[in-house]
């Protein structure tokens, strides 16, 4: 296995742990008291995933790997259907957290439209959100998410940082419908800073070719996404799936030569089985 195969394993094996939690239920586990949850929970499964090398490319990966379902509780540290966050501030109404994402790497092999051209390491990024709720009701909540995040690319010998994200959202959960099953939606639009956008879609006139002029894009309006969600925990067993569609339509950087399509779509099914899950509990979230 090549280092780029095996830094690619282990990325899709980290974006699978993030991108699973838009479908974790909102109350998993109940302990049976009311209004009271597991501190922690786990368990383990696989999942096929199939996503773009990146957003605009027509090269579709798939994978089926290793996914851990992982859920904690904890008073700063939470890791649950909204990824692995750290509170910082919270009222009723208002919240603000960390919180983590990223994307796999992706090789410039020959045939494709970046051949070439360097390789495109594992992007992580990192940053606050404010989160405000909007609307909560019996089995429905509505949120305005705006989180902010400083990227980065490794390949584990270095780190650089590669720009700024933004990704204001509208978030919208059902619980316990169609069967005690929870529902999601997320929809917003994505900006981003020149340095990001380059990273992936600036050709440098060392690499242009007649089919691929050199190109150098701005800041600013990324596209948009939407992403569906839906999931049920039973007694010892967790089903999830997810899709996001990527509309890359006006988009900054929609005339770069690397972008070969406006629409992107990504999307996966989990299944684990749970392992255990902590005698002590502690109040279900909002």
């Amino acid at each position: 296995m090549t280092a780029h195969k095996f830094l690619s394993c282990i990325f899709v094996f980290a974006f699978v742990f993030l991108i699973a939690f838009y479908a974790q239920p909102a109350l998993a586990g109940s302990s049976g008291k009311s209004g009271e949850v597991p501190l922690w929970e786990l368990g383990m499964g696989v999942a096929p995933l199939t996503m773009p090398s990146y957003r605009g490319s027509q090269t579709q990966e798939f994978y089926l790997v290793p996914m851990p379902y992982v859920v904690y509780r904890g008073d700063f540290l939470r890791v649950d259907r909204e990824g692995i966050r750290g509170l910082l501030y919270e009222t009723p109404r208002l919240r603000l957290d960390l919180s983590a994402d990223g994307a796999i790497p992706a090789a410039s092999e020959e045939g494709n439209v970046r051949e070439g051209m360097p390789d495109l390491d594992p992007v992580g990024e990192f940053g606050p959100s404010i989160n405000y709720l909007l609307h909560k009701g019996k089995n429905i909540r509505m949120r305005l998410r705006m989180p902010v995040r400083a990227v980065f690319t490794s390949d584990l010998t270095f780190l650089d940082h590669i720009g700024w994200k933004a990704h204001p959202q509208l978030n919208i959960d059902f619980t316990d419908i169609f069967g005690k099953w929870s529902v999601g939606a997320v929809i917003g639009p994505i900006f981003a800073d020149q340095e990001y956008h380059a990273y992936y879609y600036e050709v440098k006139p060392q690499y242009a070719t007649k089919e691929r002029p050199a190109y150098r894009p701005e800041g600013g309006y990324s596209g948009s996404c939407v992403l569906l969600s839906a999931s049920r925990k039973f007694s010892n067993l967790w089903i999830g799936m997810f899709a996001r569609y990527d509309n890359l339509s006006g988009a900054v950087f929609s005339d770069s030569p690397l972008v070969e399509t406006r629409h992107s779509f990504m999307g996966g099914i989990g299944i684990a089985w749970m392992i255990g899950q902590s005698a002590q509990t502690v109040p279900a979230g909002p």
